[in-house]
Formats: structure tokens, sequence, C-alpha cells
């Protein structure tokens, strides 16, 4: 009889980050991919494995060893997706974005969750922290990990979701930063297109926080798939969370729009100051101007035209009026 055929060889074994079975709470063993389905059979035992880029053909030995929804399996081989969660019969299949800043601009990334009985599968795109301390964090909870497969997704959101809080903090000191300098001097051009980009990064930011509301409310309240009763206030810890980053990232917003305003009305009030000291001295240079005007119009009869003391009496009473005047404008605040 022959043999039965090999299964294909992994085309990118270096995307497989860690690949490992679960039982009790504790972990058991290592397994390769092509084994991963076999052990998830196992009563009381679940696989949990972590892809990192994967390409097509590790992605469908994936679905072929736990049966995966083909419409998640290619929403996580072309990435791009929106937070959301999806009930595919007895399987979850959950979006997450992922955030940090790399020279002070926002770059996201985003983690794919497929979860049933027996496994957890993470397939990461773009920039994402390793989930090691997430699997570090499970290994020294065994009394909470042999709840399964939904704690383990309860902790990698739980861990995306804090990781906005350290995004935030940069965010809010570039913006502090910021507010004020634009107190002491109005906004130059990198100034104005700093704003626009810390603005546009936190809207995007915002974008991808919200829906995570919707999902947390859904692991929360309503039955699905693998969520056991016991495990679903923790989801209420993360609904929480998310919140508290809306709430930091309207704040932010808010700050940095007040700021600019401020920034706006000082250029306003700055330039008021310009103006009326100008229109100050423009008044004190008219004096003389018309009187020299009015004497330099070579008229033979003018008044006091050859008076000996007409120079020296044209130059004191112009000293004295442009005098008078700045003493006036000074008075007033304009000069």
């Amino acid at each position: 009889m022959p043999l039965p055929p090999s299964p294909e060889p992994i085309a990118n074994p270096d995307a497989v980050v860690a690949s490992a079975v679960y039982r009790d709470g504790r972990r058991v063993a290592d397994v390769a991919i092509t084994e991963a389905g076999a052990w998830a059979a196992k009563e009381g035992a679940f696989v949990w494995i972590g892809l990192w880029e994967p390409d097509e053909a590790l992605l469908m030995e994936v679905k072929r060893q736990f049966g995966l929804h083909e419409l998640a399996v290619e929403d996580a081989l072309h990435a791009h997706q929106r937070p959301k969660i999806e009930v595919y019969g007895d399987s979850l299949f959950m979006v997450l974005r992922t955030a940090r800043l790399e020279n002070d601009a926002l770059v996201l990334g985003e983690t794919h969750v497929f979860a049933g009985r027996g496994y957890v599968v993470t397939v990461r795109h773009g920039a994402s922290s390793s989930y090691s301390p997430v699997r570090a964090r499970c290994e020294s909870a065994p009394h909470l990990l042999k709840h399964g497969e939904d704690f383990v997704v309860y902790t990698i959101m739980d861990y995306v979701v804090d990781c906005y809080f350290p995004v935030l903090e940069q965010m809010a000191g570039l913006v502090d930063e910021l507010d004020a300098m634009l107190i002491v001097r109005p906004p130059g051009t990198a100034e104005i297109e700093r704003i626009h980009q810390l603005r546009r990064d936190l809207e995007r930011l915002r974008r991808n926080a919200s829906p995570l509301l919707e999902v947390c409310s859904r692991l929360e309240r309503f039955e699905l798939p693998i969520i056991d009763p016991v495990i679903r206030p923790y989801y209420r810890d993360v609904h929480d969370h998310v919140i508290r980053v809306n709430e930091q990232i309207g704040s932010l917003r808010e700050v940095l729009s007040f700021a600019f305003e401020t920034s706006m009305i000082l250029a306003a009030a700055r330039q008021n100051d310009v103006t009326r000291k100008l229109a100050a001295w423009a008044a004190i240079l008219a004096v003389p101007t018309a009187i020299a005007g009015l004497y330099g119009m070579n008229f033979e009869h003018m008044p006091e035209l050859h008076w000996r003391y007409g120079y020296p009496a044209v130059l004191a009473a112009i000293a004295v009026t442009c005098v008078a005047l700045y003493v006036r404008f000074r008075r007033t605040g304009w000069l």
C-alpha cells in the first residue's frame, strides 16, 4: 500500500513566532504547525500559535489544521482591516489595531485573532510589538490560563489596548511642548505642520480605538463561542480601558485646538500692537512732514518767509508738537 502524501513544507517557517500546547494552565510542549490540529482535538488541551506576516502557504496550512473560515483567512492574509469581531460557526475572528510612535509619528499595525475550541492563532502585520509578554503573563498565572482560549483572547486584547497608553503619553508630551511654544511666539510653517500631523495621528488612533468599544460589549454581554461566563467580566476591564483611551484622545485634540486658537488670538493682538505703534509714529512724523511741505512750496509771498527767527521757530514748533504727541501716545499705550 502506498504511503499517504506528506504535508507540503511551510514556505516561510520564520513567520512562526511561537507554537505551543497548553493543558491545565501549563505549557506542555512546543509543536509544529503540521501537528497543531491533532493536539487541538485532544480533550482539555489547546494550541496557541503566534504568526508574524505569514505568507499564503503558511496561512493555508493553519486553515487546514483548524478548519478556519476562508473569509477570515483572506482578511488575515491581506490585512488593512478595521477593528471588528466576526463569528464563524463555533469560532471567533477578531481584528485589533496596534499603535506605536516612530520619530514622533504614529505607525499602526494589525493583529488578527482566530479563536475556537482547542486553538488560538494570532497573526501580526506591520508595527506591532511582540506578544511574548502576553504569553509570559499567561504562563505565570496557570490558575487563570487553565480557563483556556477565552482567557488568552482577553490577555491579547488587554495588551493591545494597554499599549495605547504609552503612545498617548508621548503624544501628550509633544502637545505640551507645542502648547508652551505657541504661547511664547506665533506658529511658523513647521509648527503648523506639526499641529496638523498630531491632529491627524490622534484622529487615526481614535478611528481604530473606538470600534473596540463594540467588540468588548459583544464579548461581555452576548453569548459568543468559546467565551465562558466566568471570563466575561474581564472584558469589562478592557472596555473601561478603551473608554479611557478615547477620552484621552479627545482631551489631546481639544488641547491642540485651544492652543492653536490661543496662538492665533495672541498673534492678532501682537499685530494690533504693531499697527498702533506704526500709526503713532506715522502721526508724529506727519507733523514735520506737513510743515516742511508747506514751506517748501517756494512761493514768493508767504508769512514769515523773511523773518529772522522763522527757521528756529519752526524747528521749535516741530519739536514741541512731536514731543507732545509722543507723550500722549505713551500714556495711551500705543508706544
